[in-house]
């Protein structure tokens, strides 16, 4: 387990500011232990509850190109045939992962493949399980090619409360399954778009484990 460079510089300040407040109230109050014990807990617990957002987990990925990983930690809260209109232009199967405040934030490969069409769009905040944030909120889409011609498609969306998404890819790079390939600061939602003959393997509702959880298998 590591702390993730999205939240290195964060924490150094927080941990700074933190102690400086409790060295305030212990200046300024000197005989005030329960303000003492106030403040220190309240800074403590804080600064932890930042510190669980930016974790880092450090695995071995098991690579199978028939299988599509889970892209994040979260729950499964849609699975649907949809039609994808941005790059893809045709009807897939999407899986949509909800990652809430409490999960990891780093966004893995669910598939291995080259990297055919990347675009950043500017958006809402729209709450991420709204059934227009796929389309409306802030957003990155980023499309993998695998070595059999097949094209998965999958999207960053910003939610309400995060409105930090980093994306880290570029058009031409290949990546492996379960790399690294972007974070959402402080939870948010990941769409999958995939062929419609795959063989989804979660339901609504299933928690998933980033670079783990198999969702579904391409035929």
């Amino acid at each position: 387990m590591t702390i993730h460079k999205e939240g290195r510089t964060l924490l150094i300040i927080l941990l700074i500011v933190f102690i400086a407040i409790n060295l305030l109230v212990r200046y300024y109050f000197p005989l005030a232990n329960a303000a003492h014990v106030l403040t220190l807990t309240a800074t403590v617990i804080f600064f932890l509850l930042i510190l669980q957002f930016f974790r880092n987990p450090i695995f071995t990925v098991a690579q199978d190109e028939k299988q599509v990983i889970a892209p994040a930690d979260g729950k499964v809260v849609v699975i649907e045939e949809t039609e994808e209109t941005e790059y893809l232009k045709e009807r897939r199967r999407q899986i949509s992962i909800f990652m809430s405040p409490i999960n990891v934030h780093v966004n893995r490969m669910p598939v291995e493949g080259s990297i055919s069409y990347y675009k950043y769009h500017p958006g809402k905040y729209l709450v991420a399980w709204h059934p227009k944030s796929s389309t409306e909120n802030e957003r990155t889409t980023v499309v993998a090619k695998m070595k059999n011609g097949t094209e998965v498609l999958f999207r960053q969306i910003a939610g309400a409360l995060a409105r930090r998404i980093k994306c880290y890819v570029t058009e031409g790079q290949s990546l492996q399954q379960g790399e690294e390939f972007g974070f959402i600061k402080f939870g948010s939602r990941v769409d999958v778009f995939l062929p419609l003959d795959s063989v989804v393997k979660v339901k609504v509702g299933d928690k998933t484990t980033g670079g783990k959880t198999v969702i579904a298998e391409l035929v």
